[in-house]
């Protein structure tokens, strides 16, 4: 799923709790997996504004030729306007976009 055109809640909603909980079975469960997919999420945002604020990186100690950039402002409010991760994830876990499995018992003896 694209962040970038999710039509998540960007304010603060609250969510039926039996709607979080019918795929696991435990409220608990279907958090800790929502979380993780919000830090995967948010590690992806991350990653991909850094790579472009990084293009707007001055490679110079100069104080001389630091000004200010308005692309580089741009990005950032972009950034900043799109949706939480943690709004995201809870989307895509409703949304039945999250997969998750559980570890057998060979994967837990490694």
């Amino acid at each position: 799923m694209n962040f970038k055109e999710t039509d998540a809640q960007t304010t603060t909603r609250t969510y039926n709790r039996d709607a979080i909980e019918a795929k696991t079975g435990n409220l608990y469960e279907s958090i800790v997996i929502m979380a993780k997919r919000a830090e995967q999420i948010n590690q992806e945002m991350k990653t991909e504004l850094l790579q472009k604020l990084d293009e707007f990186a001055s490679h110079t100690d100069s104080l001389e030729e630091i000004f200010e950039n308005r692309e580089q402002i741009e990005v950032s409010k972009f950034y900043e306007s799109l949706p939480k991760s943690t709004s995201i994830a809870i989307k895509e876990w409703l949304d039945d976009n999250i997969y998750f499995r559980y570890p057998t018992t060979e994967e837990e003896e490694k």
